[in-house]
């Protein structure tokens, strides 16, 4: 009889135990399954859109191009790099590179290192499939960027065809940012009153072309006034 006894409370005290658990059991479902993965995907939804916000911040579109894209014939070409007199260890910027031709010729006639900047993305794309196909992508890199806002002092050669308005505009950055010594070469156009070292006539079908260089000179050493 007393062990009978102590089943049935044993029985109840199993009962009341299995009541007092599932209710927090229930609950825990409900915050695991429920509540949480509404708090996640809003959450990541939030990350998802600042992702998708900073995504287009970073390719938001360049100015437009400063000239319309002429390209330079391959007699100028080489000419340009005729009297940049290259040596070893040279590079070359090239800047409104277009579809390449430039940095391309540079790095597979000498060997040297050379960047193109260009402002579109299309002539980039360009570019890079045919330093692909001249077998010369190791050394020549191109880029979609503003001319006026990249870093330049890493380049010896620097060739331009643009304006003598852009070329004038574009002075004030060269002297500053390449060293001396740094030769600048352009097709066709001048830098207003900084005359050229060397101007060379390229002939053209029945007209010609005109080379323009400049070497970066010595700054002059500040004089000091005495009292």
């Amino acid at each position: 009889m007393k062990n009978h006894f102590r089943s049935i409370l044993l029985i109840q005290a199993t009962l009341l135990c299995a009541l007092l658990l599932i209710p927090d059991a229930v609950l825990t479902l409900k915050a695991g399954d429920v509540s949480l993965p509404h708090v996640a995907n809003a959450h990541n939804a939030k990350n998802t859109s600042a992702s998708s916000q900073r995504s287009k911040r970073s390719k938001r579109p360049l100015r437009k191009p400063d000239v319309i894209y002429y390209p330079t014939p391959p007699e100028t070409v080489a000419e340009m790099l005729r009297i940049a007199k290259i040596k070893k260890g040279d590079v070359l910027y090239d800047l409104g590179s277009g579809d390449g031709r430039i940095p391309i010729a540079a790095a597979s006639q000498y060997g040297i290192r050379a960047v193109g900047i260009e402002i579109d993305p299309k002539l980039v794309t360009e570019a890079e499939e045919k330093a692909r196909q001249a077998n010369v992508s190791g050394l020549v890199r191109f880029r979609n960027e503003d001319m006026f806002r990249v870093d330049v002092s890493e380049a010896s050669i620097v060739t331009l065809y643009l304006s003598e308005k852009l070329n004038v505009l574009l002075r004030p950055k060269l002297l500053r940012e390449l060293r001396p010594g740094s030769r600048i070469l352009s097709h066709d156009f001048r830098m207003g009153d900084w005359k050229p070292e060397q101007s060379v006539r390229v002939p053209w079908g029945k007209l010609y072309r005109t080379v323009y260089l400049w070497t970066v000179p010595t700054p002059k050493p500040m004089r000091r006034h005495s009292r």
